[in-house]
């Protein structure tokens, strides 16, 4: 069983950066093929981005290219999401997830392992 427990959230203004981690305990970290995604009061949650086992491969949605990079550490079993320029739309909890299932997963596949989430907060 996979534990995930993401940390690094907080109250930012306009303009600001935030680093999101994710630690992992209970698996082989190198063998996880993760994602970020976030969801904002009252909407559904919605894909960020993700990263294949070995960390070289990546996806992101279109509203944070450019802006956000997900990396992912095997040797500490961490998965970071770094977060420039943010915006008030970036507003969100973040969650990070884990699937054992293929090298990398579409935006729409499903994970079997979430955390917690982590409260980002963006002002205006």
């Amino acid at each position: 069983q996979v534990q995930l427990v993401e940390s690094g959230g907080g109250l930012v203004q306009t303009g600001g950066s935030l680093r999101l981690s994710c630690a992992a305990s209970g698996g082989t970290f190198s063998n996880l093929a993760m994602g970020w995604f976030r969801q904002a009061p009252g909407k559904e949650r919605d894909f960020v981005a993700t990263i294949s086992t070995n960390g070289r491969s990546t996806y992101y949605t279109d509203s944070v290219k450019g802006r956000f990079t997900i990396s992912k550490d095997n040797p500490k079993n961490t998965l970071l999401l770094q977060m420039n320029s943010l915006k008030p739309e970036d507003t969100a909890v973040y969650y990070c997830a884990a699937s054992y299932f293929g090298t990398i997963r579409d935006p729409m596949d499903d994970y079997p392992y979430w955390g917690q989430g982590t409260q980002v907060t963006v002002s205006s």
